[in-house]
């Protein structure tokens, strides 16, 4: 049998992490049509390498086949397009980012960040592997590259003298299954004095807060500051600063820049690094107990769904994202459980989650249907969804959420 080897070290990989089963890929909704034909599922099974803590998954599809043509549009979460919009406020005001910089999102969506640049006339460049979503951002008059990104693509930018004086990631550093290539990308694409900023879900907020529903397979890596300092360390990238952010259930930012320029690394960097140390991430142990906490929460969670289902209470979702999908298929969560969900992006409205074939409504049905629980699968949002839907509390609707245990809210 092939040993498995970290995609960052290539160490040997002998440690699992969380074992979730057999899955779908998370992002691969379903047409009417589809749904009587067999449905690829493949291993959920995250390891932790014990030489760098980098904690990941093996490949099973290539990007291309993920990413080309996606059904993820980061425009329809008002709350994320408010931390967009603060970010480029906060880049334009405490850097020198103005109009004759050059900024560079890779993974840049829909151009839900980029277009806060270019409204204040600062030259900007997206990079985005999937046609469909790179045509709106076009739309709305951000330039878009549609390609994925590396060292090849990077170079041949500065060829032809487009350096970047920033250069932004959010929520892609652990898409990427070649995370050498795609770090040295970067490391290319920068100019001597510029910026890197890059955003990503913190593991230690997933193996706190027991978040294991964002392990699906569009995510290759979990990433913790201190893994991805040695990642950024080796290929000649410095973290001098880092914040943490209330997103996507607990995330990090990160700053960095080219190892020679001998910046000052912030006080917060450190802090965290050893607030890391302390909660045991460098040590294998913390780790291999997380798949524990997994199991019990499935089992919470399925013994309140079967309580309430038996006393012929009605229970729907808000949400089709993809840590949704990972909870649905593992816990086994159907239609017998959840008669539908609801989601705000028409992109996937009338199509079926993966697996478990649950019908995507627009979040009107649940007003016509008045269900007595909505189920949030993108808990991360929480406060935004029940706002949004406050009026399910006039025939004494509630809501659930899942993560980091099940409350009815």
């Amino acid at each position: 049998m092939k040993k498995r080897k970290c995609r960052f070290c290539n160490a040997e990989l002998r440690h699992s992490f969380a074992d979730l089963g057999m899955s779908p890929l998370s992002n691969s909704y379903l047409k009417e049509e589809q749904l009587h034909t067999m449905e690829p599922f493949f291993p959920l099974h995250a390891y932790v390498c014990d030489a760098c803590y980098l904690v990941q998954l093996e490949e099973f599809q290539t990007p291309s086949d993920i990413f080309s043509d996606y059904a993820y549009f980061s425009s329809y979460s008002d709350a994320w397009l408010a931390h967009a919009r603060n970010y480029a406020e906060h880049i334009v005001s405490d850097f020198d980012i103005g109009g004759s910089s050059l900024v560079v999102e890779l993974a840049s969506n829909d151009g839900y960040l980029l277009k806060y640049f270019a409204e204040r006339d600062i030259p900007v460049l997206g990079i985005e592997p999937a046609a469909n979503v790179a045509e709106v951002a076009v739309a709305k008059g951000v330039p878009t590259l549609v390609k994925f990104f590396g060292e090849e693509t990077a170079k041949a930018l500065a060829g032809e003298g487009r350096r970047a004086d920033l250069v932004i990631g959010n929520n892609v550093l652990a898409h990427v299954p070649d995370i050498n290539d795609f770090v040295l990308g970067m490391k290319t694409l920068l100019k001597e004095d510029g910026m890197i900023t890059m955003e990503f879900p913190h593991l230690l907020k997933l193996m706190d807060e027991n978040q294991f529903d964002t392990i699906y397979h569009e995510h290759f890596s979990y990433l913790s500051l201190t893994t991805v300092e040695e990642i950024f360390s080796s290929h000649g990238l410095m973290i001098f600063d880092v914040r943490e952010l209330p997103t996507h259930g607990g995330s990090l930012r990160i700053y960095a820049c080219h190892q020679e320029r001998e910046k000052q690394v912030s006080a917060k960097v450190m802090s965290l690094r050893e607030k890391e140390m302390k909660a045991g991430l460098r040590e294998i142990g913390a780790y291999t107990r997380f798949a524990g906490q997994v199991r019990e929460t499935k089992r919470k969670l399925l013994s309140f769904l079967i309580g309430e289902k038996n006393k012929g209470k009605v229970i729907v979702g808000y949400g089709a994202p993809a840590k949704g999908n990972t909870l649905l298929n593992y816990c086994g969560i159907r239609t017998d459980f959840l008669e539908y969900t609801v989601d705000a992006s028409p992109h996937k409205q009338g199509l079926y989650l993966p697996g478990t074939h649950i019908p995507v409504h627009a979040p009107q049905k649940i007003f016509e249907t008045r269900p007595d629980y909505v189920l949030i699968l993108p808990w991360n949002i929480k406060d935004e969804i029940m706002k949004q839907m406050e009026e399910i509390r006039t025939w004494g609707g509630r809501f659930i959420t899942p993560i980091p245990e099940v409350q009815v809210h």
